[in-house]
């Protein structure tokens, strides 16, 4: 569990260009402390102590803001970044090198017992805010953009926006690069801003088309009256 702790501190330094020091990620970032209260709370609960990996898991979410149930299963090296407000539900699984950001909710949306929360593949990035529900899959390397609505599944390599969410782009660059808040830079790769695009372009090329219409009656006219 030591060595998991250590990874996930790392992790913290590999990706956030504002850690200066294990030292201050260990004392300063509130995803870090949620994950130790999570790797404890967890064993806790796989132990059959129950009840007492519940309530460390709520001293966990009183100091960090962020609710883990202790159910949850989590891989190596997750980095929680600011964290206030992520909810992640009791079946919900997390691989390995996910990046998460605060206002996440991996929720389920049944009341009956068995798998209702998201299961997230490796090296995936959710922004700020959006919400995964359901027992969705989303494939390894998926970029959940900020504020996404997702409740389908979500292929390997995608990148979806919106609400609800929709792919924008059908694989990412091959270096797989770290894409922070899994937003897309480039408005281009909105579809719907794609999609305007192209009608705006459709009403020019049919205004000319008109134009040219109009000037060709006008000469027909013009030829007739002589």
């Amino acid at each position: 569990m030591f060595k998991r702790i250590v990874n996930d501190i790392d992790s913290v330094l590999a990706r956030d260009p504002a850690a200066r020091s294990r030292l201050e990620v260990i004392l300063c970032y509130p995803g870090v402390h949620a994950i130790i209260f999570h790797r404890i709370s967890n064993w806790l609960w796989r132990s059959d102590w129950k009840f007492t990996g519940r309530f460390l898991s709520s001293i966990g979410r009183f100091i960090t803001g962020i609710e883990i149930h202790p159910g949850a299963t989590i891989g190596h090296r997750l980095f929680i970044d600011h964290g206030m407000g992520v909810v992640i539900g009791e079946t919900a699984k997390i691989g390995d090198d996910v990046t998460i950001y605060h206002d996440v909710t991996l929720g389920g949306t049944s009341v009956s017992k068995g798998l209702r929360h998201p299961q997230i593949g490796n090296n995936v990035i959710i922004g700020a805010g959006a919400q995964l529900l359901g027992p969705i899959h989303v494939g390894n390397y998926a970029r959940i953009g900020s504020n996404a609505v997702v409740v389908k599944d979500v292929a390997a390599d995608a990148t979806m926006v919106g609400i609800p969410a929709r792919p924008v782009k059908e694989k990412i660059p091959a270096d797989h690069h770290f894409e922070a808040y899994g937003t897309p830079r480039d408005e281009e790769a909105d579809p719907i801003i794609a999609l305007l695009h192209m009608m705006q372009n459709d009403v020019a090329n049919l205004r000319m088309r008109v134009t040219e219409l109009e000037a060709g009656n006008a000469e027909l006219a013009g030829s007739a009256k002589k």
